[in-house]
């Protein structure tokens, strides 16, 4: 029997909108922080929810913590995890990022500084060199923590969106990035990647500590 289509309303991720496949859907909001999102049997009824408010079509009681204010206790944060941050000195400036275990703040990997560069571009490659260095050791269970958006979007749709303009000073940023972005779309990856929830638990573990 052929699987019935499904039609997801994304009311909050990084692109809301109707999609109508999970993995799409998946897309727009794994690793945001304030998701909202429900799936329903037609567009007739997809389209009706997605003018109207996401709590009318949700069990509030069944809604986590996070939707009422409480922040997530430290408790919440998985162990089995790495975290990465990049800092930047300027926009652009002196970039680097690093990578580190989220528990011990062992430091796993570490890349610059580079000339020219920007904080999201630098968080974008702290993540796919995090997952490079998983998939390398044949893990694909172990999460990853960033506090970017924007670096998890950019992972995501495989395609790092910068206005950062080309110069002889940042060009091998450029080639990095291009790298990275072949990396994504000739690799497939397990490892969750979430958002790291700074107002409930601090600077992530990764932060350079330059704030």
């Amino acid at each position: 029997m052929a699987k019935k289509q499904k039609y997801y309303v994304v009311w909050e991720g990084f692109t809301p909108g109707i999609y109508m496949t999970w993995d799409e859907c998946k897309i727009q909001i794994g690793g945001h922080p304030s998701a909202k999102y429900k799936a329903f049997d037609n567009r007739a009824e997809a389209e009706f929810a997605q003018k109207r408010n996401y709590f009318e079509f949700v069990n509030k009681a069944a809604l986590p913590k996070k939707e009422s204010g409480i922040k997530q206790s430290r408790s919440a944060i998985i162990a089995d995890s790495i975290s990465v941050d990049a800092a930047c000195s300027g926009n652009p400036g002196l970039m680097e990022y690093r990578g580190v275990e989220t528990q011990s703040g062992k430091q796993l990997f570490h890349q610059g500084p580079f000339k020219n560069g920007t904080n999201n571009i630098g968080e974008f490659l702290g993540l796919v060199h995090g997952l490079a260095m998983l998939k390398k050791l044949k893990n694909d269970h172990t999460t990853i923590y960033s506090d970017s958006l924007i670096a998890i979007k950019w992972v995501k749709i495989k395609k790092a969106k910068t206005k950062l303009e080309l110069t002889n000073d940042n060009k091998i940023l450029f080639e990095l990035i291009e790298r990275a972005e072949n990396w994504l779309k000739e690799n497939t990856y397990s490892n969750p990647i979430i958002k790291w929830d700074t107002v409930s638990w601090g600077e992530i573990p990764a932060d350079f500590g330059r704030k």
